[in-house]
């Protein structure tokens, strides 16, 4: 049975969304645009807004936003099957690295578009790039990166981490019915009131945690999932506590788990090649972990 929020054209907003998700002045973000840390990495690739924000200002220079097209190029070539990447590659080099092409990218040394040239005839590998993307990073996490400092694209930022840091609590949510039950408590699906989205919320049991010693593990869940950044890994959107319990708001998976497909779906079992495509996506999500020096147990 679908999971669905509430009705009607707010499709399961609060009649208050609009005050609660109004941005402040930016006068009362100048605290945050002191104390926030100036990481390009953190800022511009690794946080969703951050990135988008840096997008849009990147828009607004032909050469900044060669440097995208550039990357998001890259990226599309990394997911690709082995039989079509020196196709891709070819293709790429012709249109982002060779001098004279409108959409010429300048960072990226003629060595090393060199070195990708022959690597493309032999062997091309997933890897192949990895030089030229390191240093249009560098490029721009220098002076792109603090000229978008001082536009309106990071006021529009500093804004939505002032409303990020406001206060979460069980009043933020509508909670529905239970998806699964744990060690610790039980997962339940929930809404945020401030735009209808849905998530899953793993209620973690102040009094079971406590009988079991597993504050520190809990502890370390939050710790981790804060930090991993991965279409493999479910993601923390919210976090916060009651009386009672922990609490981790997380992406939710409408889909079942991979028990209920195996004996609740047609014949016990998968088939080879299903298997394998869960294996593989399991194996990404580990691959993302060990990233960020995060053993799986």
């Amino acid at each position: 049975m679908p999971i669905r929020g509430g009705g009607g054209k707010r499709k399961g907003k609060s009649k208050k969304w609009k005050e609660i998700l109004k941005f402040p002045h930016i006068s009362q973000c100048e605290d945050l645009r002191r104390t926030i840390e100036r990481d390009y990495y953190s800022l511009c690739d690794k946080q969703p807004i951050g990135r988008f924000l840096f997008r849009q200002f990147c828009e607004t220079r032909l050469e900044l936003e060669c440097c995208i097209k550039f990357l998001d190029s890259v990226a599309e070539y990394e997911v690709l099957p082995d039989e079509k990447l020196g196709e891709k590659g070819k293709e790429i080099v012709m249109k982002y690295l060779i001098p004279g092409s409108p959409v010429y990218v300048a960072e990226a040394s003629q060595d090393l578009v060199q070195q990708i040239k022959e690597k493309l005839e032999n062997s091309p590998c997933k890897e192949l790039f990895s030089p030229c993307v390191k240093s249009v990073h560098e490029y721009l996490s220098g002076e792109p990166f603090q000229e978008y400092s001082d536009s309106m694209y990071f006021d529009r930022f500093l804004q939505w981490k002032w409303l990020e840091r406001q206060p979460v609590t069980k009043n933020t949510f509508r909670q529905y019915r239970v998806l699964g039950k744990g060690g610790f408590g039980e997962v339940c699906a929930c809404q945020v009131r401030a735009t209808g989205k849905m998530y899953a919320c793993k209620r973690l049991e102040k009094k079971r945690i406590k009988k079991r010693k597993g504050e520190s593990m809990a502890l370390n869940e939050k710790q981790i999932l804060e930090k991993v950044n991965s279409q493999f890994v479910v993601n923390l959107a919210y976090a916060y506590e009651t009386k009672d319990a922990l609490c981790l708001v997380l992406t939710i998976m409408n889909g079942g788990d991979l028990k209920f497909h195996i004996y609740n779906m047609g014949n016990p079992g998968f088939e080879e090649e299903r298997a394998l495509f869960y294996a593989a996506e399991i194996l990404c999500g580990l691959e993302d972990l060990h990233r960020e020096n995060t053993v799986y147990r």
